[in-house]
């Protein structure tokens, strides 16, 4: 029987549904209860104790985790997660070590991004890496549309003067959805999908697709929003440069990932009065989880998030079932219709 490990299951109730649609494919699973929140492990253990077994770690400690994987010598055929720690050259070596009973085959990410994963070793090590691209593409649209009206209305400021009791004696106008042109770099299912959306609403959208006019899009945009994967071409994409041809009182969105934006320059420009971009929402950082720390805090314009686009029951639902079902089929010999991206 293969054995499945999860460095982090589906929260709340989709927790059961996501063990039961493993045990169902037949797998052994470990869960990994250290994103459990404490309250609820009592009733997990209680319900599922004689199905799954149970481990407790940091999936992003390096060491905790190869030791969690390889444990007694039995090693698990399969990973799977949800937040995406590192899954780096020398786990995959661990982890795919001959000496195991269970050596790792499959690593499986319940979302779209996969840069977490070392891809060149993994495929050195012969483990296929699945994702479920587009389970989120819906939640990740309307939080990048949430954003742009957050920021565009100026919703941050008018809370908060509101709540110190302030009432002003006039506000300045601001533009209505209809008179702004959205900028997607990035045309894939989000992108598309948020396309859909802010043309409904009546925005002038383009899209930047593999190859085109990145300057141009971004002089011609007062709001662009971001939905690309990070690789070695996009890291870095949004410096210094790219936002100074942005229009005066313009808003960038990302909800992709944080290493395509210098954050450094995204942080000096927000706070340069005279700069054209007036503010930005950024729901993804390069350093995250127990590394969060970012130039962006404090910053007013700045409107921060914890990575939760994603994260509505609909979307973690399919994300997590659809990743469940692929692990199993992968771990049959079973490829086709599964997305693997090494």
């Amino acid at each position: 029987m293969a054995r499945v490990l999860l460095l982090d299951a589906a929260p709340g109730a989709l927790l059961g549904r996501e063990l039961a649609r493993l045990l169902d494919h037949g797998l052994a699973v470990t869960l990994n209860l250290r994103r459990v929140p404490a309250a609820e492990r009592p009733a997990v253990r209680a319900a599922w104790g004689e199905r799954v077994e149970f481990t407790d770690f940091d999936a992003f400690d390096q060491q905790a985790l190869i030791a969690a994987t390889v444990r007694d010598g039995l090693g698990h055929d399969a990973v799977k997660s949800r937040s995406g720690p590192p899954l780096r050259a020398a786990f995959l070596a661990a982890a795919t070590a001959a000496t195991l009973a269970h050596p790792l085959r499959v690593i499986g990410r319940a979302g779209a991004g996969t840069d977490h994963v070392e891809l060149p070793a993994a495929t050195a090590h012969g483990v296929a890496v699945t994702h479920t691209p587009g389970s989120n593409a819906a939640a990740v649209a309307e939080f990048a549309l949430a954003q742009l009206l957050a920021l565009s209305r100026r919703l941050q400021a008018h809370n908060q003067a509101a709540h110190q009791g302030h009432w002003p004696a006039a506000v300045a106008p601001v533009a209505e959805l209809s008179e702004l042109t959205l900028g997607i770099v990035g045309p894939g299912r989000i992108g598309q999908a948020l396309a859909d959306r802010a043309t409904a609403l009546g925005m002038t959208v383009q899209t930047l697709g593999r190859g085109g006019d990145l300057a141009a899009l971004l002089t011609g945009s007062q709001a662009v929003s971001l939905h690309l994967p990070l690789t070695e071409q996009t890291q870095g994409l949004i410096g210094r440069a790219e936002l100074a041809l942005m229009p005066p009182g313009s808003i960038l969105l990302n909800t992709a990932r944080g290493g395509i934006v210098d954050e450094q320059a995204l942080a000096d420009a927000l706070r340069d009065p005279d700069h054209p971009l007036a503010a930005a929402a950024v729901d993804t950082f390069e350093h995250e989880h127990a590394a969060f720390a970012s130039p962006l805090f404090g910053l007013p314009n700045a409107l921060l998030t914890p990575h939760v686009a994603g994260m509505t029951h609909s979307a973690m639902a399919t994300a997590a079932l659809r990743c469940a079902d692929q692990l199993a089929a992968l771990l049959t010999g079973v490829r086709q219709g599964v997305p693997v991206v090494n």
